[in-house]
């Protein structure tokens, strides 16, 4: 597994160039635990500034179900160290299945200080992404032993398996005559 971690990881940047979709709003999103107020629609609301916080014991888990199999590339989780100090994941597994019942550990993520969105990205044993029911993010453990966690937020990523043909392949549509049709006035 290649973890990358950094201010560089931009996952809506993937999202833009037509390669990958997001599929986590095509989801059902539960929380072993929540403090009021600090909960899915925090993890989910695309902002950095808000963030789920769990309330007990670790693990602290993050279940999502989707109604019909999905095909999950790329997992991407924004924390933030400098601000969560001792709330922020340094260990993560991720399990995936089809339900509850048969879920199985398919990476173990080591997290040193994390700030900025974390890439994991989610492989078969051929090296494919993987297509599944559910996806746990299962929190062990946190920075400075501490008891409770906080994410900012979690983007999940699909293959667009045949992206659009896009403009910029041909070169004949660059003429002037194709150009004068390109706007409409």
């Amino acid at each position: 597994m290649s973890l990358r971690t950094s201010k560089d990881v931009d996952p809506i940047k993937n999202e833009r160039a037509g390669n990958v979709r997001e599929v986590g709003s095509h989801a059902i999103w539960s929380l072993s635990s929540c403090k009021p107020g600090f909960g899915v629609d925090q993890l989910r609301d695309n902002r950095a500034d808000t963030y789920w916080q769990s309330d007990g014991q670790l693990p602290h888990l993050v279940n999502i179900q989707f109604q019909k199999k999905t095909t999950i590339s790329d997992i991407y989780i924004y924390t933030d160290y400098k601000l969560d100090e001792s709330y922020t994941p340094s260990r993560i597994s991720i399990r995936v299945g089809t339900h509850f019942n048969d879920i199985q550990e398919i990476e173990v993520v080591p997290l040193v200080e994390p700030s900025g969105w974390v890439h994991v990205p989610i492989r078969d044993i051929r090296d494919r992404p993987i297509r599944v029911f559910m996806i746990q993010i299962a929190v062990t453990s946190n920075h400075q032993n501490g008891r409770d966690t906080h994410m900012r937020q979690i983007r999940l990523h699909s293959p667009i398996e045949n992206p659009g043909l896009s403009v910029e392949n041909f070169t004949n549509f660059s003429t002037v005559e194709f150009q004068q049709f390109a706007t409409i006035r």
